[in-house]
């Protein structure tokens, strides 16, 4: 039931709640809301943590430029536009740009050099942080709206902010000094690859030899971890999907929260985006939806500009700026966010209805140094060809059945890209993404538990496109191995520190997963040398190694490989995935256009070590008959903050 239906309900049913601000009695005294309806708003607001302007906003009751109004006459005050705003100067002070963005603040001076502040809320001066306070002492004050205050703030500090998305992290935990010193960087390169070539000339039968038995030492390493982190998630009982702890009732009202959503030339599901977004059902009046567009992106901004979109849903233009990453735009984008939770969706995404609200009552009952949540990913389109089967299979695997293992285990995760939910202040604290880092996901998992946070996994799916062409699917893949080498490279720059930080545990869990991660895809080849002995042309191994070490070595091969079937097949063995069992043993196919991406990684670590290969999406929009994707989420009527807060509120 909401307010819409509230209203046909006996007064006595909604009793006017004591207390009520003066804003609300002024909105009510100016005729634009009825006194039933602000009470009827108060019931919502007993569990959301959100203003009564905005939960009356969200209910189509009430227009921004209407509370504006109000609080233009009740401060005695003006109504200031977008293009006033831009002709403003400027007043310049101690405060950090970024704070004036996040809490809506503009100090700015008149023609006769008066101080004065803008703002869309007076009444919240009082409550800003010591470090904004000498920015409005004695200044006086002009409303606007909060969209046009953050714009004009963004404006007024273009070069300061863009320099600050690409330097929020540390320098020591950033591998942004990578690209520092190219020439030698590529001399370093070109002096190593020269004694590998001579090494390998004069041993050739030694090199071999070595690079072999790094390659099967690394396959039992890996096979050894993903082994244990599937017992560990078997054992935990469960069907599969990852559940560390079910989210918990909480008593508490709801708190506010706001998704990112990078965009960059996603023209093509600009309007299933928005459509899936509005099936959510976390009270709209409590969600803050931030589409994060490139300046140079004209196509996507001329879409956008074409949709209607609701109050919730805003676009923040990031300035062009290098390096051209999906990090960097989200930490420009950051201190737009008026939410205490951060989350992250991809473009193409299809998160479940009531994921934010699991996530937000997961938080209230979680300890405190439980600062980020990871969803399950899945894919919508595993239908479409073999590669998108694949993919299906790897993904749920990796989110159902192995990352929740390691989990378990005790051992840091690297984080997806995707279905991410951060408290915002841990975030802020950590500096949010490195914005040099093309895998800024797994390097923020263990930065995360370096600095003695903890993520969980949470059972709510996000399904996603599964990139199903084969260059595209290796360019992709080509830039998570290229982060990986960086995320390890920069974490191991003092191996001291990060063994106290991470403990024994965690560290070797780091070692483990990285060091196989990496290794496997890059000496694949050698690990194809097996199979020359099953082909019955057993000569090249026998001079390297003797008959009983290889056949110990070739029954190890087939029994990682069995495992690897194994783990695949239970993964896949829920009613959702049941009709990719078939397929699960084309695996040992798919694995080997993993080596083609590594090497394209390992090229562009040294010449183009911030490059984003993007991926392209949209290509299964089309397809006839798939079930879960964005064409068939079809736009629902509104639902009231009521009904979604009530639903939300007893889960």
């Amino acid at each position: 039931m909401g307010i819409s239906e509230l209203r046909q309900v006996d007064g006595a049913g909604a009793a006017t709640p004591a207390g009520r601000d003066t804003l609300g009695a002024d909105l009510v005294q100016s005729g634009i809301i009825s006194r039933a309806d602000e009470s009827l708003a108060r019931l919502v607001q007993r569990h959301c943590d959100a203003p009564l302007a905005r939960v009356l906003e969200a209910e189509n009751l009430l227009r921004e430029a209407d509370v504006l109004a109000v609080q233009a006459r009740r401060h005695e005050t003006q109504v200031l536009d977008a293009e006033q705003l831009g002709a403003a100067e400027q007043r310049r002070t101690r405060a950090d740009p970024r704070l004036l963005i996040k809490h809506g603040v503009l100090p700015v001076r008149d023609d006769t050099g008066a101080p004065f502040v803008i703002t869309p809320d007076p009444d919240a001066l009082d409550a800003l942080p010591a470090d904004l306070e000498p920015a409005v002492r004695d200044a006086q004050v002009a409303v606007a709206t909060r969209h046009e205050v953050q714009q004009a703030a963004a404006a007024g500090n273009r070069a300061v902010l863009t320099d600050a998305a690409q330097r929020r992290v540390p320098a020591t935990e950033s591998c942004r000094t990578w690209g520092f010193a190219p020439r030698r960087r590529l001399m370093i390169t070109l002096g190593l690859l020269a004694a590998l070539a001579a090494i390998t000339v004069a041993f050739p039968l030694a090199v071999l030899t070595v690079l072999v038995v790094w390659a099967a030492v690394t396959l039992l390493v890996s096979a050894g971890l993903k082994t244990a982190a599937f017992v560990a998630r078997v054992t935990a009982g469960g069907d599969g999907a990852a559940q560390d702890i079910a989210p918990e009732v909480s008593q508490g009202p709801l708190p506010r929260v706001s998704i990112l959503v990078p965009l960059y030339r996603e023209t093509e599901i600009a309007h299933a985006l928005i459509a899936r977004l509005t099936r959510l059902t976390y009270p709209k009046c409590l969600l803050d939806v931030i589409l994060v567009l490139e300046e140079d992106d004209a196509t996507t901004l001329e879409t956008l500009a074409g949709i209607d979109l609701p109050p919730w849903i805003r676009p923040v233009v990031v300035p062009e700026g290098q390096p051209r990453t999906k990090p960097r735009a989200m930490n420009y984008a950051l201190d737009f966010c008026e939410g205490e939770i951060i989350g992250i969706l991809d473009a193409e995404d299809a998160p479940e209805p009531d994921q934010i609200t699991r996530i937000a009552r997961r938080f209230q009952s979680a300890p405190e140094d439980v600062v980020c949540l990871q969803g399950v990913l899945d894919y919508y389109n595993a239908r479409q060809n073999w590669l998108a089967r694949c993919f299906t299979i790897e993904y749920a695997t990796w989110f159902r059945s192995i990352l929740p293992g390691m989990r378990r285990l005790g051992l840091a995760i690297p984080l997806g890209g995707t279905t991410l939910y951060f408290r915002r202040a841990a975030l802020e604290e950590l500096g949010g993404w490195d914005a040099h880092n093309v895998t800024e996901d797994a390097d923020l998992g263990f930065r995360l538990a370096r600095h003695g946070y903890r993520t969980e996994m949470v059972d709510t799916v996000t399904g996603e496109e599964a990139n199903c062409r084969l260059w595209p699917w290796i360019k992709q893949r080509s830039r998570w191995l290229k982060g990986y080498m960086a995320t390890y490279l920069v974490h191991m720059r003092r191996p001291a520190l990060l063994r106290r930080q991470l403990g024994r545990r965690q560290f070797w869990g780091f070692q483990a997963h990285f060091v196989s991660a990496v290794s496997q895809v890059l000496l694949a080849p050698f690990l194809w040398l097996f199979w020359l002995l099953m082909l019955g042309k057993p000569d090249l191994l026998q001079t390297i190694m003797a008959p009983p070490v290889l056949i110990t070595l070739v029954s190890l091969f087939l029994m990682v490989e069995a495992i690897n079937i194994c783990i695949h097949l239970a993964s896949v063995s829920g009613r959702e995935h049941g009709h990719l069992m078939k397929w699960t043993p084309t695996m040992h196919f798919y694995g080997p256009l993993g080596a083609i991406a590594a090497y394209k990684a390992l090229y562009e670590l040294v010449f183009a070590p911030y490059f984003w290969d993007k991926t392209a999406h949209g290509h299964s929009l089309s397809l006839p008959g798939r079930r879960g994707g964005p064409q068939t989420v079809e736009p629902t009527s509104p639902e009231s903050s009521f009904s979604r807060v009530t639903n939300a509120f007893e889960m």
